[in-house]
């Protein structure tokens, strides 16, 4: 497969995983906001802050706001990561690739498109917020679907997949830093009423709400909650999950090397030095900066996806 081709469908399906996570981290921080009545509109800047989009929205807007930040994340166009802007990225590819898609997924692409232009075609009041995000987000979810029931698994479903999955792990994480360090108030609300609210808004916005009560009851706490969404292989958003397919499509695309690809050692050496040990030495680590670690592991990864698959060639 051509370089260039891998490289639209990495991105493609990177860029529609991004515009879901970004409405999600919408939403995560509204919720949590909720919890924080006493507190201004300031505390959006910690949203923006884990986003990566602080320093572009300081440089676009005038005045940091609730409503400017949620506008800025979900529908400009001078964010490149905003909703809009990815969906938008999504179908761009999507054209570069259409002889790779089926017609089903091409079609699902080419109407996430058409119904997030028409959403954010204006302002979203907040009353509005919750039914556009849910739109968005089935939306994204018919495309990742329409890949599931009818593409190949074949070398152009595995670089999609890296796509899906490095950005599914980068939201993780940074959903994760959010909460544990920006947003909760001080190192007395742990354990109380507030961080149970807050952890259960953490589970809401990655949908794991359902699996985690399944799995762990409704007494289940901080740790139970950070394993389940860090180190549980069975959680499809957790950091473990993520990596453990990564490896998985990897080694489905250099099935004919002699040796591991680049890559594909990143992603071992990612999995038995930071995802391979019980919660408590996570947090004896730090939460925030595991969560930073995993960052940078994710970003130097696709880094080297891009190198081992030359993609700009």
């Amino acid at each position: 497969m051509l370089g260039k081709t891998a490289n639209g469908l990495y991105w493609m399906y990177r860029s529609l995983e991004r515009a879901e996570n970004t409405a999600r981290l919408i939403e995560t921080g509204q919720r949590i906001a909720l919890t924080r009545l006493e507190l201004g509109e300031s505390e959006w800047r910690s949203v923006l802050q884990s986003a990566g989009s602080l320093e572009q929205f300081e440089a676009n807007r005038d005045e940091l706001t609730k409503d400017a930040a949620i506008d800025w994340l979900l529908r400009d166009r001078s964010n490149p990561s905003s909703v809009l802007s990815s969906i938008e990225t999504s179908r761009q590819n999507a054209r570069l690739v259409r002889t790779a898609l089926t017609h089903e997924v091409w079609e699902a692409t080419n109407a996430a498109y058409m119904s997030a232009r028409d959403v954010l075609a204006r302002k979203v009041v907040e009353r509005d917020l919750p039914s556009v995000l849910s739109t968005l987000r089935q939306r994204t979810a018919l495309v990742r679907g329409m890949t599931h029931g009818t593409m190949l698994r074949n070398d152009i479903y595995n670089f999609a997949r890296l796509g899906t999955f490095i950005e599914r792990a980068d939201n993780t994480a940074r959903i994760l830093d959010v909460k544990y360090y920006v947003l909760l108030p001080s190192a007395r609300a742990v354990g109380t009423s507030l961080d149970n609210v807050q952890w259960e808004s953490i589970l809401r916005s990655v949908s794991a709400r359902g699996g985690f009560r399944m799995e762990y009851g409704a007494g289940a706490g901080t740790r139970e909650i950070a394993h389940f969404l860090i180190l549980d292989r069975r959680m499809p958003r957790s950091l473990a999950f993520c990596v453990r397919k990564l490896h998985d499509n990897l080694g489905y695309l250099s099935r004919d090397l002699r040796r591991p690809s680049p890559a594909q050692s990143k992603t071992l050496h990612f999995e038995r030095t930071y995802l391979s040990h019980e919660i408590d030495a996570v947090f004896d680590f730090g939460l925030h900066e595991y969560v930073q670690k995993a960052l940078r592991l994710l970003a130097d990864l696709s880094a080297q996806i891009e190198t081992d698959f030359r993609f700009y060639e």
